[in-house]
């Protein structure tokens, strides 16, 4: 086949991954394959793989073939959404025609320039790609990076410089990905507050499935992840390209297919009017857009964004917390606003009698703020709530052997504030004489202001300096609506966001091994932006077990369990009133990083007997669950869910078996344990810790002494006592399953899986 002396096709593999790209002749880059990894490629392979997509040209169109790039044009014959939007003050530059003009490319941290002006094919593992492309004539050049990482996951971001003499406002920056038309059932998320991360599926069809998100914040009915893939997928079969913009503020996710037959994904902020206007020589970059491959269902996606994660110093985040997740209690919904120092050290006791590791003392410490409608943006610690300060229930803490946490929320104030009455033009608002409509009493102190963001920094890092505070719960509990500086109206929650990762890594920069945690409402800032800084995520307000064991399974759809926040409320739940008993609390919140959020001085004995059994499973399990992978199953109607964490080598496992609902059939069949190795024999322990729940009949295999052949009844629904273990082959595991106990809904148990010998 002959070859164009300009052709450049590069190829990287990684995890089961082909990411092929092409910029044949200086065109704007395209992919020309993004799925399961195609083997070794030579040039002429490439070459052939350009012709053998390179669609036919159809009737009413251009008179050459349409080019999909990352950043999709008009110019190429594009007739969907563009990936980059603009113009000039006077109108002119709205339809840019980029061409590449250089090519670097960075393997294990050394980068090259690939010679312009030759024609190149080249095969790597993972690799930046780092593209720059120019439309002279409208003085605009664009830095578009393309990275295979290690984890198989894909992204892609794009910088905006102008190069002209005169403004250039940028409208929209979003790259795109191309998927396949087998692809053709999509899956992303809703919800609202206390029920975060609502799966929603449909089917796709011609035009565009878009997601824009306007709250300032990620927000709690955000796409989280946008998966399009073949009818039916499900955790665990399917083929399935999923996408993720890791930005904290206003941002899109969109599913787009053209009737010319190609279809893409893609995403990027969501930019106000004007936050996109570049003076000459200013530039805008998009954030991140994260792209996954499964030929495998969504279990696969998942441990792609996991692996990730726990790589995050590896790609330019922060330092990833440890695998020992210490034990936390959050007095939240112990005391409220009522800070006592004799209640709280009683709490700090029983906490480090329980296994207690870390105790967080919640919102009120400060200020005025004896409620929800004052103090806020007040960080000194009260003298009405606190006389002596915090120093004495520190030390109290920190004696027993535990850390200690605070409560901030700093992007926000109460109009009722010193603060606020000190520095009125602080507070976000479209004009000087406009003011927002309050939420929760409180409006959104402007950080792009640098008095305020310093102002803010040095109030928390002389209170992180003062005492030994080794954790933040960071609140934020509204919506950014009209946000901009006040003295001019111009829109700031791009700047916004930009100065809050700044701060966040200012004052860990300062404070070495502090972590802290992103809570918004519960679970309404839960992204790549800031997880990239993030020790913990809040999952939501609601800590109801039932509610959470939907929110929990869908929030590790992107989240690793060690940054998932997950506590055991206590038996009435604080947002829903459903009574619970302990063992469902528990299990619920076994799979992620553990904690209390109780009055323990309205424990009995009983409760905090089997309260320490739990924690001392946590702390024997932890180092699997947070270095593990993610498995997960249905059965019967999806009214039983199977969620586990296997070791890399498949060696251990932990599954919890979840009665979400009543099923419409009792028993719901075998339970089949995904993730086995098929070769290796397991002893499978079942786990009940405290009592066992009411309602149960287990089968034969689960009761200690029963007979198979002659117990035909069973135990009825006594206690029966269960069998130590059961030596079970792998491959009957997997593929034929344990008959399943007859379950009372809203209850739960385990199941601990060890190999018995080494790997075959």
């Amino acid at each position: 086949m002959p070859t164009d002396p300009t052709t450049r096709r590069l190829h990287l593999r990684a995890a089961g991954v082909s990411l092929v790209l092409d910029t044949t002749g200086g065109r704007v880059p395209a992919i020309l394959h993004w799925g399961a990894d195609l083997g070794p490629l030579t040039g002429t392979d490439l070459a052939t793989l350009l012709a053998a997509v390179t669609p036919a040209i159809s009737s009413n169109g251009p008179d050459v073939p349409l080019r999909t790039g990352i950043l999709p044009q008009s110019a190429d014959g594009w007739l969907g959404r563009p990936g980059l939007t603009g113009s000039r003050d006077d109108g002119s530059g709205t339809a840019p025609r980029l061409t590449v003009t250089g090519v670097r490319i960075t393997e294990q941290g050394t980068e090259r320039t690939l010679p312009a002006g030759e024609g190149t094919d080249l095969e790597t593992g993972p690799a930046l790609v780092m593209l720059d492309l120019a439309d002279e004539l409208l003085g605009l050049a664009v830095r578009l990076d393309v990275e295979l990482l290690p984890s198989g996951l894909v992204r892609v971001r794009a910088e905006v410089t102008n190069t002209g003499d005169t403004a250039y406002t940028v409208h929209q920056l979003t790259p795109a990905l191309p998927v396949p038309l087998d692809a053709d059932e999509l899956l992303d998320f809703g919800g609202r507050w206390t029920k975060e991360r609502t799966p929603q599926r449909r089917a796709m069809v011609t035009g565009t499935h878009l997601r824009e998100n306007r709250r300032g914040r990620t927000g709690a009915d955000a796409a989280h992840l946008l998966h399009l893939g073949t009818s039916g997928f499900d955790f665990a079969t399917g083929e399935i390209w999923a996408v993720h913009t890791a930005f904290s503020g206003n941002h899109t996710h969109h599913a787009e297919r053209l009737s010319a037959g190609v279809q893409v994904i893609g995403g990027g902020e969501l930019l106000l009017p004007g936050e996109g206007r570049l003076a000459p020589g200013a530039a805008i970059a998009s954030p991140w857009l994260y792209g996954a491959h499964s030929a495998a269902g969504l279990d696969t996606i998942a441990r792609r964004f996991h692996a990730h994660l726990r790589d995050r110093e590896t790609h330019g985040g922060l330092p990833y917390p440890g695998t020992d997740r210490p034990v936390t209690l959050n007095v939240w919904e112990a005391v409220y606003f009522d800070h006592d120092l004799s209640v709280l050290s009683e709490l700090a006791d029983r906490a480090a009698e329980l296994g207690v590791e870390r105790f967080v003392l919640d919102d009120g410490w400060f200020g005025s703020r004896r409620d929800d409608t004052s103090g806020l943006g007040d960080w000194t610690v009260s003298e009405e709530a606190w006389p002596g300060g915090l120093a004495p229930l520190v030390e109290r803490v920190t004696g027993h052997g535990m850390q200690f946490g605070l409560w901030f929320e700093p992007e926000m104030i109460n109009e009722d504030s010193d603060l606020a009455r000190a520095h009125p033009e602080w507070i976000m608002a479209p004009g000087p004489d406009r003011m927002p409509l309050p939420a929760r009493h409180q409006q959104v102190l402007n950080l792009t202001i640098p008095e305020a963001w310093q102002h803010v920094h040095d109030a928390i890092d002389a209170l992180l300096t003062e005492h030994d505070i080794a954790y933040i719960k960071w609140d934020h509990n509204r919506d950014l609506v009209e946000a901009a500086t006040r003295a001019t109206g111009a829109a700031a929650v791009h700047e916004q966001t930009l100065a809050v990762y700044r701060l966040w890594d200012s004052l860990k920069a300062a404070h070495p091994g502090l972590e802290i945690e992103s809570c918004s409402s519960g679970g309404a800032r839960v992204d790549l932006g800031i997880l990239e800084r993030a020790d913990r995520i809040w999952v939501s307000d609601c800590i109801d077990p039932l509610e959470r064991a939907t929110m929990n399974r869908w929030t590790s759809q992107l989240v690793p369990l060690e940054l998932m926040g997950s506590h055991i409320a206590s038996g009435g739940s604080h947002t829903t009133g459903r009574l619970h008993s302990l063992s469902f609390r528990a299990a619920s919140a076994i799979l992620g990083h553990l904690g209390i959020e109780w009055d323990l001085r309205r424990a009995t004995e009983e409760e905090l007997a089997e309260l320490r059994t739990w924690i001392a499973l946590y702390k024997e399990q932890r180092e699997l669950l947070f270095t593990g992978d993610l498995v997960r199953a249905d059965r019967g109607q999806d009214a039983v869910w199977i969620t586990g964490v296997l070791s890399p080598e498949r060696d251990r496992a932990l599954y919890t078996v979840t009665a979400v609902g009543t099923p419409d059939i009792a028993p719901v069949g075998a339970l089949r344990l995904p993730g086995l190795d098929p070769r290796r024999r397991y002893r499978v322990r079942p786990l009940v810790l405290g009592p066992q729940p009411t309602g149960y009949v287990w089968p034969a295999w689960a009761r200690e002494g029963a007979d198979p052949a002659t117990d035909a009844k069973g135990a009825g629904y006594g206690p029966p006592a269960l069998v130590d273990h059961l030596d079970v082959p792998g491959a009957v595991l997997l593929r034929t399953g344990l008959a399943a106990p007859v379950m009372a809904p809203e209850t739960a148990f385990l199941l601990e899986v060890t190999a018995l010998a080494d790997r075959p």
